[in-house]
């Protein structure tokens, strides 16, 4: 499995997202590829930023689902990423025009660009993974249940929410 991210938010929610699945199911191997130029999605000759067929198939696999978390529209990392091998298996979460007045994780939660739909993404999209997952997916949707109440009475996202951070060591905090 692949998740994939572009943009701040969509970054801290797939790894938000990856740190759930890492709890929540351990043995499922997943990869995380952050994009920081769009252009690399392109193949090398249209773009000069752009990547090798073989290069693009060593970060995002040839056949493996891809999740990509993504600040815009959904339409475009499809357009950047279509004549590649494995297009078919990428799937976009991005921005769909929904939101209003409310909080900064609720607004994503309206995209369904949060860490739960990312994860429940996951879920649906590894072949087999579904059924011996469903009671983590309920997991996940009743997270969401408990978000939108906590947001109705208390006016601001849940302090998991607003206080997360990835919780394994890394050589940053470690002094490595």
């Amino acid at each position: 499995m692949v998740m994939a991210c572009a943009g701040d938010v969509p970054t801290l929610e797939t790894i938000a997202a990856v740190e759930l699945l890492r709890k929540h199911l351990p043995d499922l191997k997943v990869r995380v590829v952050n994009v920081v130029d769009l252009m690399t999605l392109q193949p090398k000759d249209e773009h000069p930023h752009g990547i090798t067929d073989a290069e693009f198939d060593g970060l995002f696999t040839a056949d493996r689902p891809v999740i990509f978390a993504y600040h815009g529209y959904p339409y475009l990392i499809h357009r950047l990423t279509y004549k590649r091998k494995n297009h078919d298996n990428i799937h976009v979460r991005g921005f769909n025009e929904e939101g209003t007045t409310t909080t900064p994780f609720d607004m994503v939660v309206l995209n369904k660009l949060d860490r739960f739909h990312l994860a429940m993404d996951v879920i649906e999209r590894v072949p087999g993974l579904g059924p011996k997952a469903a009671h983590v997916k309920q997991h996940f949707r009743h997270k969401l249940i408990e978000h939108r109440n906590y947001i109705e009475k208390h006016g601001e996202d849940m302090p998991e929410i607003q206080n997360w951070s990835w919780p394994y060591k890394t050589a940053a905090r470690t002094g490595d």
